[in-house]
């Protein structure tokens, strides 16, 4: 143990306190060796816990560790935008306009939008295009659905891994309810409301079993890239994800000029003061 550390648990996306994804900030992140940043990640228990630390590339105003309660991940969304708001609210910048994060996949920006939310910009697809054959089929198995009831598929991976379907309908992946996870891998399902919006619900198997992410900035970030380039969506547009878990996500999502995407919501600091680590 080496002391007292500032800490923050941050709400991201919620459409109110309370109801998007909780992310957990370790301000003074520096120090600690790999498997305590591990294991305290797998102590909190949340999707996500991120370690905030003095940046190496210039231009970043700070480098973030991501890990979930088993790996550290290269980037993700919602610990992203978490992140940025503890940053920002340690530093004494809150009113900051603008933030560059050093992560696993590079440099990424982070800007205030509207209503003061913050935004990061997508970072390029690792992986695009159609799923081959045999992902598509293991997709549909751990879903328990049938091939015919996908629309479209596509790999949607900016640094997770997802592998994203489009089903018919809001309705159908509200009702989905898998039972045959199958082997590990990152699932994004996506369907649309009557009124064009979309209903995503994010599915991460592992270790025989599934937990389902309320809200997932990297995935939403994914799905804008292949749903805006395929014109099924158009800029700007809000996206909900946690509904089947009780949670109201709202993702905001915009094209600039430049044809990058920005993935934004609501940041909200639930709990803070310091850990023992």
């Amino acid at each position: 143990m080496t002391g007292a550390r500032r800490f923050a648990q941050v709400d991201v996306f919620g459409d109110g306190a309370a109801y998007g994804n909780p992310v957990a900030v370790v301000i003074d992140g520096d120090g600690l060796d790999d498997g305590e940043l591990q294991r305290f990640a797998n102590w909190t228990n949340l999707s996500e816990t991120t370690f905030l630390l003095p940046p190496t590339e210039p231009g970043a105003d700070y480098r973030v560790r991501i890990f979930t309660p088993s790996r550290e991940m290269p980037f993700a969304g919602h610990p992203t935008l978490g992140s940025a708001h503890a940053w920002l609210d340690a530093s004494g910048e809150s009113s900051r306009e603008r933030v560059v994060q050093e992560c696993g996949v590079g440099l990424v920006e982070v800007r205030r939008g509207a209503a003061g939310r913050l935004a990061f910009a997508g970072p390029p697809l690792i992986r695009s295009g159609p799923l081959d054959e045999a992902t598509l089929s293991a997709v549909a198995g751990s879903l328990g659905i049938s091939g015919e009831e996908i629309v479209d598929h596509a790999w949607t991976d900016n640094g997770p891994g997802w592998a994203t379907v489009l089903l018919a309908s809001a309705d159908r992946v509200l009702s989905l309810d898998p039972s045959a996870p199958g082997e590990s891998r990152e699932i994004g399902v996506v369907g649309l409301h009557p009124d064009g919006t979309p209903e995503i619900r994010a599915f991460v198997i592992e270790d025989g079993g599934y937990w389902e992410d309320p809200v997932t900035g990297s995935l939403n970030a994914g799905v804008a890239e292949w749903l805006l380039g395929s014109g099924r969506l158009t800029a700007p547009y809000v996206a909900r994800q946690g509904t089947a878990l009780g949670r109201s996500g709202r993702v905001h999502v915009d094209r600039d000029g430049d044809g990058v995407v920005w993935v934004g919501g609501q940041t909200r600091t639930v709990t803070s003061g310091s850990v023992a680590l």
